[in-house]
C-alpha cells in the first residue's frame, strides 16, 4: 500500500493557490455584492407595494354594497360605549355599541344633517372683530 505524505512544497503551493483565488474573488466582490444588495430591496420593494395593491384590491367594497351602510355621527357615553347613527337606505338606526354587543335602541327616517353647529349667526357688525374693537381702549 502507497502512502501519500504531503511534502512541504505541496502544502506551500495549494495554500498560495487558494489564497490567490479568494484575492482575486474578494478584489471583484465588493461592487457585485452592492449591485445584488440593491437588486434585492427593489424586489422586496416591489413585493411588497404590490401585495398592498392586490390587498387593496381585494378588500375594498364593490357595487351596491359599497354605499348601503354609512356611519352618519357617533359620541361616546362611557369609557368603551358609544350611540351611533348608522344610515341603512332611507332609515337611520341608533344603536348602542359596547364591547362584544350592539344593541339597537331606535329607528328614525332619514333627516337633513347640518354642517354648521346650531347657534345665533353674527350680524353685520357685530363679528369678532368688531367686539375686539369695542374692548380696546382708544378705538
Amino acid at each position: 500500500m502507497v502512502r501519500f505524505i504531503p511534502t512541504p512544497l505541496l502544502l506551500f503551493a495549494t495554500t498560495e493557490a487558494a489564497a490567490q483565488t479568494t484575492q482575486a474573488v474578494s478584489a471583484a466582490d465588493p461592487g457585485g455584492s452592492l449591485w445584488q444588495l440593491f437588486l434585492g430591496l427593489a424586489i422586496v420593494l416591489a413585493l411588497v407595494i404590490g401585495s398592498l395593491w392586490v390587498l387593496k384590491k381585494l378588500v375594498a367594497p364593490r357595487g351596491e354594497s359599497a354605499g348601503l351602510l354609512r356611519v352618519v355621527a357617533g359620541t361616546a357615553v362611557g369609557t368603551r360605549e358609544r350611540v351611533v347613527i348608522v344610515e341603512v337606505g332611507g332609515t337611520w338606526l341608533v344603536l348602542g355599541v359596547a364591547p362584544g354587543r350592539v344593541t339597537a335602541l331606535a329607528e328614525v327616517p332619514r333627516q337633513t344633517t347640518a354642517n354648521q353647529p346650531p347657534g345665533p349667526a353674527p350680524s353685520s357688525g357685530q363679528g369678532f372683530p368688531d367686539w375686539l374693537r369695542k374692548l380696546t381702549p382708544g378705538s
